[in-house]
């Protein structure tokens, strides 16, 4: 039996990036896309009636912006994944994406089959894709001078053994590697990561990546 497809809102204000993005997944085995939206308050309203799996999220978009957008579709429980569309030239807006809970990325000029793996990616729960543009990106804007004002975020409630975890889900490191390197099975290392999800209500990998950099657990040099 064939699995139910990855159901997928595509979210643009550019409706020829919507139309392309359509017809690549038109062709794709797995994917269906569910409705187009190009603001969004009509993304929103979209997520709401369609229940997609992923939402494919544009930021810079008229009235409501991408990140209020997915603050929004994130919210609740059994809420869908969102991948973030960006450019590494303009959209200093990625950081507030991500805090508002978006699970990764597909960068515009990325090659079409990569934006495909970037959305099947997302949809089966490893969103720490493309662990390089991901890690540059958040360094990015550690490095920013907003980000340099916040305080170090203090993380109570976590064992020794799944700060060490932490540290290294914020190096990018996969559980087979973290594994390796503590020594320990990778069931363990599942359970552990598992149980930070629980203890620091975060979504997915790249928000565990994240909660690493605030706590000053890893430095934009990923040390």
């Amino acid at each position: 039996m064939n699995a139910a497809p990855v159901r997928v809102l595509l979210v643009d204000d550019q409706p020829l990036i919507r139309s392309g993005l359509r017809m690549l997944m038109a062709d794709s085995e797995g994917l269906e896309v569910v409705g187009e939206a190009g603001t969004g308050g009509d993304a929103v309203r979209l997520a709401a009636e369609q229940g997609p799996d992923v939402v494919v999220m544009d930021i810079r978009m008229p009235g409501m912006d991408g990140i209020e957008a997915t603050r929004r579709i994130t919210s609740g429980p059994g809420a869908p994944r969102v991948l973030v569309l960006t450019t590494f030239d303009e959209d200093e807006h990625v950081y507030g994406a991500l805090r508002a809970g978006a699970s990764g990325f597909a960068v515009k000029d990325m090659a079409l089959d990569e934006i495909l793996a970037a959305v099947r990616l997302v949809a089966a729960g490893d969103a720490l894709l493309a662990p390089a543009v991901t890690r540059r990106l958040i360094a990015d804007f550690v490095r920013a001078p907003v980000a340099r004002e916040r305080p170090p975020r203090v993380v109570e409630g976590i064992t020794d053994r799944e700060r060490e975890v932490l540290t290294l889900v914020g190096r990018g490191r996969s559980n087979t590697e973290i594994a390796e390197e503590l020594f320990i099975s990778v069931a363990t290392a599942k359970a552990h990561v598992a149980r930070l999800f629980s203890k620091l209500g975060a979504r997915d990998r790249v928000q565990l990546v994240i909660t690493a950099y605030e706590a000053g657990l890893v430095t934009p040099s990923g040390r």
